[in-house]
C-alpha cells in the first residue's frame, strides 16, 4: 500500500513495516558521506561542504536514511556525530579566541 512520497523517495507500508525505496544516487551519496564521516571524524558542516550538499541533507542522510541502508554503519556515524556534538563548545570557543586574537 503506497502511503506517500517525498521528492523521489517513496514510502510503502506493509503490516507495520515501512519500506523506503531510494533513488540509486541518493543511496550512493549516503554511503559515501557516511564513510567520509567515519574515516575522518568530520562534522556535518565539513561533510556538507565536501559533498556539495546542505547541512540539512547530510543530517537527514545520516540520521534517517542511513539506518535503512546499513544499520552498523549508522551506529558508527551516530557515535562520531555524538562525539562532535560533545566537543562543539570547545571548537566554538577556540574559533572565538582566534577571531579576537587576530583583531588586535
Amino acid at each position: 500500500m503506497h502511503i506517500g512520497s517525498f521528492s523521489r523517495i517513496s514510502f510503502y507500508r506493509s503490516k507495520r513495516k515501512v519500506f523506503i525505496l531510494m533513488e540509486a544516487y541518493i543511496e550512493e551519496r549516503v554511503l559515501e558521506t557516511a564513510a567520509y564521516i567515519i574515516d575522518t571524524g568530520a562534522t556535518v558542516r565539513t561533510a556538507a561542504k565536501q559533498f556539495g550538499v546542505s547541512k540539512s541533507t547530510v543530517h537527514k542522510d545520516m540520521t534517517e536514511r542511513l539506518r535503512h541502508i546499513d544499520k552498523g554503519m549508522a551506529k558508527d556515524v551516530a557515535s562520531v556525530l555524538e562525539t562532535n556534538k560533545e566537543e562543539r563548545h570547545i571548537r566554538g570557543g577556540y574559533a572565538t579566541y582566534l577571531k579576537y586574537k587576530g583583531a588586535k
